[in-house]
C-alpha cells in the first residue's frame, strides 16, 4: 500500500508587468513564468487598466516613463480601485524618489538596472506582506463577526420577555441605516448606526416582568419605572472603547427625548439630543405604530403617516421628519417585508 502523501499544489501569484520596452517584458515574463508565476504584460498604463478590469492581479510591476499613461497615474488607480500591490521600477532615480511612490501606496521601488533575480526577491517579499495582511484582515473580520454576534444575543436577551420580536431589532437597524445614508453620514457612521441602534432598549432587561409583560396601559407609577430603561441601558453600555457601544450608549439614553423638550430622561431639546437619538426616536416610534401589541392592532399606512407628520417639531426633528416622510413608502415596504403587519413571531 502506497502511504506517500499526495503532493500539494502551490498556487503561485498572478503578476501584471507593465513597461514600454518589449524586450524587457519578454525577459521578465519568461523568467518569472519559469518560477511558476502567472504573468500578463502591458506596454502602458491604459493597457494595464484594461487587463485589470478583466481579471484580478496580486502584484503590478510597472515602469514610470511610458506613453499614454505613466506609472505614477497607473499606481494611483491600482491602489484606489483594484486592490493589487504595486512595485515601481525606473531608471530615472534622479527625478523620481522612493518616498513619492510609497506615499501613494506603492509597496516597493526598484532602480534600473537590476537583475530578474532581484526583482523576484522583491516580488516574493511583497507577496509575503500581502498574505500576512490578508490573514490579519480575515482574522479581524472573524473577530468582528463574533463580537457583533455577542451583541445581537445580548439584545435578544433584553427583548426576550417583551412583546417585541427579533424582527423588531432587525428593522430598527435597517431603518436607522437607511436614514443615516439619506442624511449623508459617512460610511463608518452609517455602519456604526446600523449595529448600535438595535441596542436602544437594552435597558429593559432591568425592568420587572409585571411591567414589561403587562397587557394593558401602564399606571403613572409603572410608567416612571419603565422610563428608567433608558438610564439602565446607558449604564450597561457605558465606558466602552468600542465606537459601536459608545453610540449605543448615546442612543439608549436619548431615544425617548423629544425635539420640543418634553421627552425623558433628561428633557433635552432640539440639537441637545444626539443625532443618533433623534434618528432612532422616529424609526422606533414608526415600528411601534406598525406593530401589533396586546392592547392594539397595527395602525394603517395612512394613520401612521399622519401621526409621524403631526409630530414634526414636537416629538421629532423637523429635518429628519421631512426626510422620513419623503421616503415613507419605501420604509413601509421594509416594515412589511421584515415581519408582516400583525405578525409577532420570530
Amino acid at each position: 500500500m502506497n502511504s506517500a502523501k499526495p503532493k500539494q499544489t502551490v498556487v503561485k501569484a498572478s503578476l501584471l508587468l507593465v513597461d514600454d520596452e518589449a524586450s524587457l517584458l519578454r525577459l521578465f515574463k519568461s523568467t518569472l513564468g519559469r518560477s511558476g508565476y502567472h504573468c500578463q504584460v502591458a506596454d502602458n498604463g491604459e493597457a494595464a487598466l484594461q487587463l485589470l478590469e478583466k481579471q484580478p492581479f496580486d502584484v503590478v510591476v510597472t515602469d514610470i516613463a511610458m506613453p499614454v499613461m505613466d506609472g505614477m497615474a497607473l499606481t494611483k488607480k491600482v491602489i484606489e480601485s483594484y486592490g493589487a500591490n504595486v512595485i515601481v521600477m525606473t531608471g530615472k532615480s534622479d527625478i523620481y524618489k522612493y518616498d513619492q511612490f510609497i506615499s501613494i501606496g506603492a509597496s516597493d521601488f526598484v532602480e534600473k538596472p537590476f537583475t530578474v533575480e532581484e526583482l523576484e526577491l522583491r516580488i516574493r517579499r511583497v507577496l509575503n506582506e500581502r498574505r500576512l495582511k490578508l490573514r490579519a484582515r480575515a482574522a479581524h473580520l472573524e473577530l468582528k463577526e463574533a463580537y457583533l454576534d455577542s451583541i445581537h444575543r445580548l439584545v435578544m436577551a433584553s427583548e426576550y420577555k417583551d412583546e417585541n420580536t427579533g424582527d423588531h431589532i432587525i428593522r430598527i437597524g435597517k431603518f436607522s441605516r437607511f436614514m443615516a445614508m439619506k442624511m449623508g453620514l459617512d460610511k463608518k457612521e452609517i455602519e456604526t448606526m446600523y449595529y448600535a441602534s438595535p441596542m436602544h432598549d437594552i435597558g429593559k432587561i432591568g425592568i420587572p416582568d409585571h411591567i414589561i409583560l403587562k397587557p394593558g396601559e401602564l399606571t403613572s407609577q409603572e410608567f416612571e419605572i419603565m422610563k428608567t430603561h433608558t438610564i439602565i441601558g446607558a449604564k450597561l453600555l457605558s465606558r466602552s472603547k468600542s465606537a459601536i457601544l459608545q453610540m449605543a450608549e448615546e442612543i439608549a439614553i436619548s431615544h425617548h427625548e423629544k425635539f420640543n423638550g418634553q421627552g425623558y430622561p433628561n428633557g433635552l431639546s432640539k440639537e441637545e439630543i444626539p443625532l443618533s437619538g433623534r434618528i432612532v426616536a422616529i424609526v422606533d416610534t414608526f415600528d411601534a405604530l406598525t406593530s401589533k401589541r396586546p392592547y392594539k392592532d397595527p395602525y394603517s399606512f395612512e394613520k401612521v403617516y399622519d401621526i409621524i407628520k403631526g409630530e414634526r417639531e414636537k416629538h421629532f426633528d423637523p429635518s429628519i421628519t421631512d426626510l422620513f416622510i419623503d421616503n415613507f413608502s419605501y420604509l413601509f415596504a421594509i416594515r412589511e417585508k421584515i415581519g408582516h403587519l400583525g405578525d409577532t413571531t420570530i
